[in-house]
């Protein structure tokens, strides 16, 4: 089941919302346009170089960055979090960069989403890395990205902030699990062995076992695999051309690599769920427990965006549990949470709560 966009609210010479993701592998911003709510997706990395003519050193961020200077590219955000500070300076620079060429307004209300990290450090990063821009003049605030973006799962307007439900988030670094009590976390759980990045590994290693070793990828060309041709409802057998170290060209095909990582993540996933985060959520709120079984799931994240995953995980879920449960997913996940963080925003206007 599909969530709606909801619609944009306010006076628009006034306050502008802007809903804000920051994740591992993209960030992603919403804002108001004329049909409603506008999103720009970027990959969270950024390169310097030295201009050949100024001899000043310039960055630029983003799919040109890891196209450009792959080489070079900083992920700074792979563990999730902005974790030092060498890596807090560098998120800074690229979120400046997003601002700046994305003309992001001072006179602004800006929410984001907070990712269910335990690194205090990390979070105090990324709150003065947003903070410290010129964006949310009029208020900045950080939610739960689980809570932001199951808002547009649950459909329009912000129906989800009034309901009691269980929220899964397939991120980039981890899966993290809590229940929503009218917008307030309940017994969180979190877990980094279960991850998009691990499956990227997981399929680089495949495809090395599937070509009998004359196959090596790096983690983008894996990620890239999972990302065009991951998928539980059709999955095609693919090909693809690499570049011998001797000269010349090996062309391959890829059977198994891909879906047999994506079979192992939702099946680690089902477990991790059904026999830790249900357990503990039983044992901390036992009426809370036997009430969200017969309410939607949300399952939210990047992860959730491939193909029929959401089903399968739904069905491997009820055969666990030997339960029906029902799982709903956001249309776009990836841009889930900042459409949902968007929509709190736009509230925070309408209800001159800023």
């Amino acid at each position: 089941m599909l969530g709606e966009t909801p619609p944009v609210r306010g006076d628009r010479d006034g306050p502008v919302p802007i809903g804000i993701k920051i994740g591992s592998t993209r960030t992603v911003i919403a804002r108001p346009d004329e049909s409603g709510i506008e999103t720009h997706a970027t990959l969270t990395c950024l390169a310097q170089y030295e201009d050949v003519l100024s001899g000043t050193t310039q960055v630029i961020y983003g799919e040109k960055a890891a196209y450009e200077y792959p080489e070079r590219v900083e992920f700074m955000l792979r563990t999730g979090l902005p974790e030092d500070d060498d890596r807090a300076a560098a998120t800074a620079t690229f979120f400046e960069q997003i601002v700046d060429e994305n003309d992001l307004p001072t006179n602004s209300v800006a929410v984001y989403a907070i990712p269910a990290i335990n690194n205090e450090t990390g979070l105090r990063n990324l709150t003065d890395v947003i903070e410290r821009t010129a964006i949310g003049g009029r208020l900045i605030r950080g939610y739960p990205e689980s809570l932001c973006g199951s808002i547009p799962a649950f459909g329009s307007e912000l129906t989800a902030i009034g309901r009691v439900f269980i929220s899964i988030n397939m991120g980039s670094t981890n899966i993290g699990a809590c229940a929503y009590r009218h917008g307030k976390q309940l017994s969180r759980f979190t877990t980094g062995s279960i991850a998009g990045n691990e499956v990227d590994r997981w399929i680089a290693t495949n495809v090395e076992e599937e070509t009998q070793g004359r196959v090596h990828i790096d983690g983008t060309t894996a990620r890239e695999y999972k990302e065009e041709h991951g998928d539980f409802n059709d999955f095609r057998p693919f090909t693809d051309v690499i570049q011998q170290p001797g000269g010349g060209t090996h062309e391959f095909t890829i059977e198994r690599s891909v879906m047999d990582a994506l079979d192992r993540y939702v099946d680690d996933a089902v477990d991790a769920i059904a026999n830790e985060f249900l357990p503990q959520l039983a044992t901390d709120h036992t009426k809370v427990y036997k009430h969200v079984l017969n309410e939607p799931i949300a399952l939210t994240g990047g992860m959730a965006a491939v193909p029929g995953l959401p089903e399968t995980f739904e069905r491997r879920l009820g055969e666990e549990l030997q339960h029906k449960v029902n799982v709903i997913a956001p249309e776009d996940p990836e841009t889930a949470a900042a459409r949902g963080a968007f929509s709190l925003a736009d509230q925070f206007i309408e209800k001159e709560w800023y």
